[in-house]
């Protein structure tokens, strides 16, 4: 369809958005799988680092001595929430920066597509892929490692809340960050740094009681850390609660923070967004 400068595209019948976001949460989610450089390094990378340090580290035992837990069991809670981390900001930062700087997304200002089903497209392909990546990190864990798992209802809702609430927030400041890069070539250099800090700085692959209280005190300003701490409440025994901060999970602060985010990333989503770079 070929639409003519200043022309106005007619609003679709109602529900129709609806329709076309979740075909469209289709496409993403065949065509985030069908990118090899992205299936390793964003879906497998999670799988690879718990493997690299379950073998590693194989022989140790972690936590206190009435409480110890083999080290799958105890990186398990990182890689869960290092997957949130990658699957949406990484991800969609550096594909929606990509899509801007090919032309993609002014392509799409010209078609009918509402901006609202672009969106639900990117949502629901991090929706789904997060979805998938963590049940394949829970699945090898307990079958190649015997990880015991959490046993209780609660756990488990406690890690349907977290891991919701960390997915949305990471995704929507995908949709934020992709804003950075000047160029498509340029995203992988500017987003993949960002997130590989943020997950050697909240306890993902170092212990975050161990980090300097520097360290700490700016990790606790991200939402990473603080998803990370929720995925610890579920997974971990309670005997390790005494090495958080304050020793408590701080589940309330857990859902405070990355709900904040959450709210920030959509405002910056809101200012900054724009489907031609020219425009910005």
């Amino acid at each position: 369809m070929n639409v003519r400068a200043g022309e106005r595209i007619a609003p679709l019948p109602r529900g129709r958005s609806a329709r076309i976001g979740g075909l469209r949460v289709g496409y993403e989610v065949r065509a985030y799988f069908r990118q090899t450089d992205t299936l390793f390094f964003t879906f497998l990378f999670p799988v690879l680092m718990l493997a690299i340090f379950a073998t590693a580290f194989s022989s140790q035992s972690f936590g206190p001595a009435d409480a110890t837990i083999s080290a799958a069991a105890y990186y398990l809670p990182g890689m869960l929430a290092a997957g949130i981390l990658l699957s949406g900001l990484q991800n969609l930062g550096v594909d929606i920066a990509v899509e801007r700087a090919d032309g993609t997304l002014k392509r799409y200002a010209g078609s009918p597509m509402p901006i609202g089903s672009y969106f639900m497209g990117k949502m629901g392909q991090v929706a789904v892929t997060a979805s998938l990546q963590a049940t394949v990190l829970i699945l090898v864990a307990w079958a190649v490692w015997h990880v015991e798992l959490p046993s209780t209802a609660q756990a488990w809702a406690t890690f349907a809340w977290v891991f919701v609430l960390g997915v949305s927030c990471s995704a929507v400041l995908g949709i934020a960050v992709s804003a950075l890069p000047r160029s498509g070539k340029s995203a992988q250099s500017v987003i993949v740094p960002i997130a590989l800090i943020l997950q050697f700085i909240s306890g993902v692959y170092i212990a975050f009681d161990v980090l300097p209280e520097w360290m700490q005190q700016i990790a606790s300003v991200f939402p990473l850390r603080w998803t990370a701490a929720g995925m610890r409440a579920v997974f971990l025994p309670t005997a390790f609660e005494g090495a958080e901060p304050g020793g408590t999970w701080a589940l309330p602060l857990v859902a405070i923070v990355c709900s904040v985010w959450l709210v920030v990333g959509l405002v910056v989503c809101a200012l900054t967004f724009r489907w031609n770079p020219k425009d910005r």
